[in-house]
């Protein structure tokens, strides 16, 4: 029996052969990008320490939008993690797009976020 296996779990084989490359340092934390169909969220990652120093999300209570699975609320996010890192005194990040193309909302996402003054 031949068996199908899906987007995701290819993402995910995906992600894995990402992250053996990608390292988040004090330096130069990691942003990781999650897309879901509704949502989409946002991280600024220290991995030497295995700390969250900021993140963002279509699905927090204060967010404007109703859907975060358009181009639009992706901007917004990336425009917001980047402000929320900046006051962590974070400018300096390494871009990790969690196994989804560079194209659509993660592509928007990170572009807002070099707008906002994150360097990557």
């Amino acid at each position: 029996m031949i068996r199908k296996t899906s987007k995701n779990e290819i993402r995910g084989r995906v992600h894995t052969r990402i992250r053996k490359k990608l390292k988040g340092t004090s330096e130069r934390p990691r942003l990781a990008v999650f897309r879901s169909v509704a949502h989409i969220y946002a991280q600024v990652i220290d991995d030497s320490k295995g700390v969250t120093i900021a993140s963002a999300s279509s699905a927090e209570k204060g967010s404007p939008d109703k859907t975060g699975g358009n181009v639009a609320a992706a901007k917004e996010i990336g425009k917001r993690v980047a402000e929320r890192s900046k006051e962590k005194g974070v400018s300096k990040v390494v871009f990790d797009r969690g196994g989804y193309l560079y194209h659509g909302r993660v592509k928007a996402l990170a572009d807002a976020a070099r707008e906002a003054g994150l360097e990557f």
